[in-house]
């Protein structure tokens, strides 16, 4: 095809790695299932480490970046899907070692393909992207676990990132009363904006929770998106039969607890994975995100940019100085 398009494109040479943006042609994307034409993407930390040439997450360059990507089928070889479709490509190997949605075209296997539900659009679909999928897979989990919102609170930590801001503001909308932890000083935006009743930072959680092998039950449920000591404490916090959900390892892939709050308070821990989940879950989960879940003021929660400020917003992330996730319109 000689068709081209615009898209991030990270080069590697003699060991260093650069990004630029490039006009490219159709014809030089690997052939899938589904051509599609992307409309918006989002950016993820996950996105930052493969644009900055990290080969535990993209291991062949040249490469194209974007773990996310919703737009239209342009062609399909899988009934499943016509032209004209719009779709969620989110997770398996996009972004990753398949050229991903940081291009204005991604082809994919059928097989990774979530139609855009009647009432979600595009931009709010990116206004979720990964983490807004790995949130309700995260609150769905608590739900299905019988944690109630009359039951007490529900401590999130890494409140201010992208699937603990998404997870306070659906849990908010849900009515629960929600203590947001976080280590960067955003409390009215966690307060005014997300719904979070209560702000801890997380050196005070860390020192209050932590302290002995179980703390006073506090907390009837949790969203854990950082690991490590946070995770811990939650652990030790949680009420009878509470449950906390873990997706993140950000602060640490390390857990130091005991076995008291399983045995004696009955907690469940509940690993959370939103990349190779079956895809009639994921279709499930973007139900939920596009009817119950959806928070009134999901589009305030994100930065709009374009093609040409994904460097700085890679680079951004990267040194963790973003406040709101970028969303990319192609």
């Amino acid at each position: 095809m000689s068709h081209t398009f615009r898209a991030l494109m990270v080069r590697e040479n003699e060991g260093i790695f650069k990004m630029a943006i490039e006009d490219l042609l159709l014809g030089d994307i690997a052939a899938n299932d589904v051509l599609i034409k992307v409309d918006y993407s989002s950016v993820n930390y996950k996105d930052a480490l493969s644009a900055s040439g990290n080969k535990g997450v993209t291991k062949k360059f040249p490469h194209i970046p974007g773990i996310d990507a919703v737009g239209k089928v342009v062609s399909s070889k899988s009934g499943s899907f016509e032209p004209g479709d719009l779709v969620i490509v989110t997770g398996y190997d996009l972004g990753m070692n398949t050229w991903g949605g940081f291009g204005q075209y991604i082809s994919v296997p059928a097989e990774w393909i979530v139609k855009l539900p009647e009432k979600l659009s595009a931009f709010e679909a990116m206004c979720y992207g990964t983490a807004g999928l790995t949130a309700g897979i995260s609150v769905f989990n608590l739900i299905q676990s019988g944690i109630t919102p009359d039951q007490g609170k529900i401590v999130v930590s890494g409140a201010t990132g992208g699937v603990g801001s998404i997870s306070t503001a659906i849990l908010s909308k849900l009515g629960y009363d929600v203590t947001a932890v976080s280590g960067k000083n955003n409390g009215d935006y966690l307060h005014h904006t997300l719904g979070a009743l209560e702000v801890i930072s997380r050196e005070d959680f860390t020192s209050t929770y932590n302290a002995r092998a179980m703390s006073a039950p506090e907390f009837a449920g949790g969203i854990d998106c950082v690991g490590g000591n946070i995770l811990s404490g939650m652990i030790k916090s949680l009420k009878y039969g509470g449950a906390v959900t873990c997706c993140g390892n950000v602060a640490s892939g390390e857990l130091s607890t005991s076995i008291y709050p399983f045995i004696l308070r009955g907690i469940r821990l509940i690993g959370i994975d939103s990349v190779e989940q079956p895809l009639y879950f994921k279709e499930e989960i973007w139900t939920y995100l596009a009817t119950d879940f959806k928070p009134d003021f999901l589009s305030e929660m994100v930065k709009v940019i374009s093609l040409d400020d994904l460097p700085d917003a890679l680079d951004t992330i990267l040194k963790g100085g973003a406040g709101k996730r970028f969303v990319v319109k192609h």
